[in-house]
């Protein structure tokens, strides 16, 4: 059998590597745009929707937690897809899942359907990571790998900052829609209560994006050299005792650096809500700058893991980002511009994780099995995760009385397990991928 050979143009780059890292990575930007809404319109979403305002938190952690479960399910689901018919393929699946399902968000009229929409468009969001990870590593020379997981994670982060500002400025968009012809009533219904179903809609957009991913972007080379030798990937064998050890320390690799964003920085917006009560540009300006912070961070870790090695540098994160949790939660009581100088910094050194996880798991695992093991891995925590989510609101209310902040405080607690798991880990510098 002819063995498949990438195209290496004279700069060294192999045919289509750029359109596929352009692909990804605005993959990523609207995996965050993703991330980012619920945390965003959450409130001023179930204060539309729901009548009982006791009510509200706990549909807040019933959201949250189908939105994680989603992302779990479809991490394992399409990452096998990928592996069972192609990166590019089960790419644009993952897109247009989550894309569909978030603008379908903006037309939710009470809880249980926008649980059912946010758990629906998670799908897609867990999966295109792995699948998104997978091409690009496979497709680029390995020199560049350490820029590339940097910019992997880093494009989550802009697209937190990206729905952010959205969330400053929609207000102001009623004149716009009145302007091209829409209702007074179906403006006013956008863009009442933060405008929150209209930041849902702008959720579908990157629909658009899989007519490139289809027309434009090239398969993984390897992926097609794995799958004309082999059989078909099956997801169990990313737990056959060759890999199973892999499999399970990636899980709580990838688990630590989920607990410690899901059940503390994730809730920067509220906590800052708590201290300052301003409403939605407070909870937006929280966000930005922990955005911000995350772009630069998970640009560094992964640059500092090529310097150095992988677990130091994940030994490294998790210390830094117990000292800065640990600042930010038990001493800031006021919002201003000093908590928002620590969010930035806990941003940065909590987000340097996914900066660090692009780089490390595809050195784990061989080109047939990689998007579903690392799909599997990178999500599997946000199943504990939701677990967590579900009793937070009644943990804040009966153990840390009402505080979001010394909450986050104990949840951030989780990166001294990492401190342990990493070291049983193996070493990848200098390693190739595996084959």
């Amino acid at each position: 059998m002819t063995e498949l050979a990438p195209t290496v143009p004279a700069q060294g780059l192999p045919k289509g590597a750029m359109l596929a890292l352009i692909a990804a990575f605005l993959g990523w930007m609207f995996d965050g745009v993703e991330m980012g809404l619920f945390p965003l319109v959450g409130k001023p979403a179930l204060a539309e929707l729901i009548a009982d305002a006791a009510q509200r938190p706990w549909w807040n952690g019933v959201i949250t937690a189908a939105f994680l479960l989603g992302a779990a399910c479809g991490g394992a689901v399409f990452g096998w897809l990928g592996d069972r018919f192609g990166r590019v393929r089960a790419m644009t699946w993952t897109v247009l899942t989550y894309s569909l399902f978030s603008g379908a968000c903006g037309f939710a009229h009470d809880a249980y359907t926008l649980a059912a929409l946010r758990f629906c468009s998670a799908l897609g969001m867990g999966g295109e990571w792995a699948l998104g990870v997978a091409l690009v590593m496979e497709v680029w020379p390995t020199r560049f790998r350490p820029l590339l997981a940097g910019l992997i994670g880093g494009a989550l982060n802009i697209g937190l900052v990206l729905v952010a500002v959205a969330g400053l400025y929609v207000k102001d968009l009623g004149a716009g829609l009145s302007e091209l012809g829409l209702g007074s009533e179906s403006v006013s219904t956008l863009t009442a209560n933060g405008g929150w179903r209209m930041l849902m809609m702008l959720g579908a957009a990157p629909a658009l994006l899989t007519f490139l991913l289809r027309l434009f972007v090239p398969e993984s080379k390897s992926w097609q050299n794995a799958a004309a030798k082999a059989p078909a990937a099956r997801f169990s064998e990313v737990f056959s005792p060759a890999l199973r050890k892999r499999t399970l320390l990636a899980a709580g690799l990838a688990t630590v650096a989920l607990l410690g964003t899901w059940g503390s920085v994730q809730l920067l917006p509220m906590v800052a809500d708590s201290l300052d009560g301003k409403g939605p540009d407070t909870r937006a300006w929280t966000q930005i700058w922990s955005g911000s912070g995350s772009v630069v961070g998970a640009m560094i870790a992964a640059l500092l893991a090529q310097a150095t090695n992988r677990r130091l540098t994940y030994a490294l994160m998790c210390l830094l980002s117990l000292g800065a949790c640990a600042y930010l939660f038990r001493t800031h009581q006021v919002f201003g511009g000093p908590f928002l100088g620590w969010v930035f910094v806990v941003g940065a050194v909590t987000a340097g994780f996914y900066g660090w996880l692009p780089l490390y798991l595809p050195e784990l695992f061989p080109t047939r099995l990689r998007a579903a093991a690392q799909g599997f891995a990178f999500n599997a925590g946000r199943i504990l995760t939701a677990v967590g989510v579900l009793v937070m609101n009644g943990l804040v209310t009966a153990v840390f009385h009402g505080s979001f902040a010394e909450m986050c405080a104990v949840v951030s607690l989780i990166y001294l397990v990492g401190l342990v798991v990493i070291w049983f880990c193996p070493e990848t510098k200098g390693q190739p991928l595996p084959e």
